[in-house]
């Protein structure tokens, strides 16, 4: 820049001594030489003195063109510096901007971090205090479990106490000589003593107890159960002074739950055949709720031995299978006596000499299915059973031709036969709106009248003493509702006998042979003999005025608990049906267990199978038995 200036300067001047030179004199004529010369010097001296002050004009310039270029050069170390400053100042800038998206940075992750840190104290503090409740809690359960323990803890097994205390009454419109455990096929007609004649009874004798024992294994839970209560009746049992029932064993049994889904379990409990509400555990069994212990009329059940094995497939679905304790109930009448399928209890065999046993064959086999697949809980099962007894051709004929010769009855061609029953079932229990639970029973086949709760008979025996299976139904409809302290239970259940009948109606069940016409009309009460002391007594017969006694002597003749027998009145059984309803109230229910009472009440049906038509019209021939019955209960249920 600066010697670009400097060039321009120089051709400026030059210029103009050029100019000066070439300029002609101021006049054209021609003088005198000295004249010319005179001026010439003059115009010398003119111009020297021009060329003097142009050169102190371009000296002026060029000592301002210094002072320019100086000044340029100045302002260009300033634009240098200012260059250089705004390099460092952009340097420093940039500097600071990273350490500002550092510092940015670092501010973000310092408050991430105090974030955490405060969220970290928090959490610690919540823990704290959460720790420290925690802490309280199990000191206060530690505690509570040492002053009042759930469960009791031996040798790193779990004992689990239960039962309930409890204070019930019945009241029967017709009286049944029964407690609280209704005998629902023996509901008196109306020629009956009993049905004109009410009865109230108070009992203690459903108070249970029970135990559960759990262990824990690394690949199985092993489990113990064991319930009682005192509805059985020993030799010593009375209700006239102390009422000294004798403890009853309802269940018994062991089980092993392998981690797999394999169950076993073996002992006295309820049967397969019995719903249960959560696949096929035990202890789950869907029970109606009545105060009764007999449950209703078309529930399925028994308590018995068995050994079962189940498996659960991923909580959806659950097969099982158990054998157990069977019998044969016998029903029927007209039988001949040409055949024998058990005897009378052996009280030396700690079997009850007043109830009769069958000689069973071979257990009872029981197969169910059941689902959950998202709403509600299915069954379907089958029941296979066998009946034997001994039969003897000849116990009753003097035919020589069958019995080999011989005369008289004889055991000439004695054999055993057997005859299969069994039957298939469904069960359906689910919720509606959260609080009502409905549930659908059947079960229906041969041979399987004794899981019923009405107590139906099995078979009948032929006229050549071969067994034959009873077609039995069984049907009962639940609907319950749950709220906190309450629960309100319905029941409808109904159970039926088919008619089986031989030689033209004389034997069977059901016959329409039958002669039902002597059911409505009453009999006086039965005499028995007892012992009395010498010299024998005389005297009336309790409520007969001024009858005689009449016996032999030392053994008087006397009624008051022997109610007269019905005459043509074979009431064979057609169908049980009953409807129950009510309702329990908790009072109670927390850590010092539950205290609740309830009313039921039950109406119950007996209609016979129509007999011979020689009872059309006279009253009786066709009888129906009907009871009602009230109930109560106030029980305290262990925590």
């Amino acid at each position: 820049m600066r010697g670009f200036i400097s060039l321009a300067l120089s051709m400026a001047l030059a210029g103009g001594v050029c100019a000066a030179q070439s300029q002609p004199p101021s006049g054209a004529s021609t003088k005198t030489t000295a004249k010319k010369r005179a001026s010439k010097a003059a115009s010398t001296d003119a111009v020297a003195a021009r060329l003097d002050a142009l050169q102190q004009e371009v000296d002026s310039q060029r000592e301002a063109m210094r002072q320019l270029i100086q000044q340029v050069q100045s302002r260009n170390d300033e634009i240098h510096q200012l260059t250089q400053r705004l390099d460092q100042s952009q340097a420093a800038a940039a500097q600071a901007q990273a350490k500002a998206e550092a510092a940015t940075t670092q501010a973000g992750q310092q408050e991430a971090d105090v974030t955490a840190l405060k969220s970290d104290v928090s959490d610690l503090k919540s823990n704290s205090a959460g720790i420290a409740l925690s802490l309280q809690d199990t000191q206060k359960n530690l505690q509570a479990s040492i002053d009042n323990p759930m469960a009791v803890h031996y040798k790193g097994v779990t004992i689990t106490p239960g039962g309930f205390l409890a204070a019930e009454t019945v009241y029967r419109q017709h009286g049944l000589g029964s407690d609280i455990n209704t005998p629902f096929n023996s509901i008196p007609f109306n020629g009956a003593s009993q049905s004109n004649l009410s009865e109230f009874y108070g009992s203690g004798r459903q108070s249970r107890i029970s135990m559960l024992s759990e262990g824990t294994l690394a690949n199985a839970k092993l489990s113990g159960y064991l319930e009682a209560d005192f509805l059985s009746a020993g030799i010593t049992s009375n209700n006239n002074q102390s009422n000294s029932y004798s403890l009853r064993q309802r269940q018994v049994w062991a089980q092993a739950a392998l981690n797999s889904g394999w169950t076993f379990t073996g002992g006295q409990m309820w049967s397969l055949v019995t719903e249960t509400k959560k696949g096929m555990d035990n202890r789950s069994e869907a029970v109606p709720l009545t105060i009764d212990p007999q449950y209703n009329v078309g529930f399925s059940w028994a308590r018995q031995y068995g050994f079962r094995v189940t498996k659960n497939i991923d909580n959806k679905l659950w097969l099982g299978v158990s054998v157990e304790n069977p019998q044969t109930t016998l029903g029927g009448h007209g039988a001949s006596t040409n055949f024998v399928l058990g005897e009378q209890g052996s009280s030396g065999g700690l079997y009850n000499p007043t109830s009769n046993y069958a000689f069973n064959a071979t257990p009872d086999f029981i197969f169910k299915i059941a689902a959950e697949p998202g709403w509600g809980h299915y069954e379907v099962f089958g029941i296979l059973s066998d009946f034997r007894d001994r039969i003897f051709p000849c116990a009753a004929t003097s035919v020589t031709t069958i019995c080999g010769g011989t005369t008289g009855p004889s055991t000439f061609g004695v054999y055993n036969n057997s005859e299969l029953a069994g039957g298939v079932g469904v069960n359906l229990r689910g919720t509606l709106a959260k609080q009502f639970d409905v549930g659908l029973h059947f079960l229906g086949g041969r041979g399987i009248g004794r899981y019923g709760t009405g107590g139906l008979p099995d078979a009948i025996a032929r006229p050549d003493g071969v067994l034959v299976p009873l077609r039995t139904y069984q049907t009962l409809g639940t609907l319950e509702f749950h709220a906190k302290k309450l629960d309100i239970y319905t029941n409808v259940g109904s159970e039926y006998a088919g008619r089986e009948w031989y030689n033209g109606g004389n034997i069977g069940y059901g016959s329409p042979l039958a002669n039902n016409s002597g059911c409505g009309t009453e009999t006086i009460p039965t005499l028995t003999s007892t012992p009395v002391q010498t010299p024998p007594l005389t005297g009336v017969i309790p409520g007969t005025g001024s009858i005689p006694v009449v016996g032999t002597t030392g053994t008087p003749l006397s009624g008051g608990f022997n109610p007269g027998a019905l005459k043509n009145c074979t009431g064979d059984t057609r169908n049980l049906l009953e409807g129950t309803i009510g309702f329990w109230y908790r009072f109670y229910s927390g850590p010092k267990g539950r205290i609740q009472w309830g009313p039921q009440y039950s109406y119950v049906v007996r209609d016979v199978w129509h007999g011979s038509s020689t009872g059309i019209g006279i009253p009786g021939s066709d009888p129906s038995a009907k009871e009602g019955m009230i109930f109560t209960s106030f029980r305290y249920y262990l925590p």
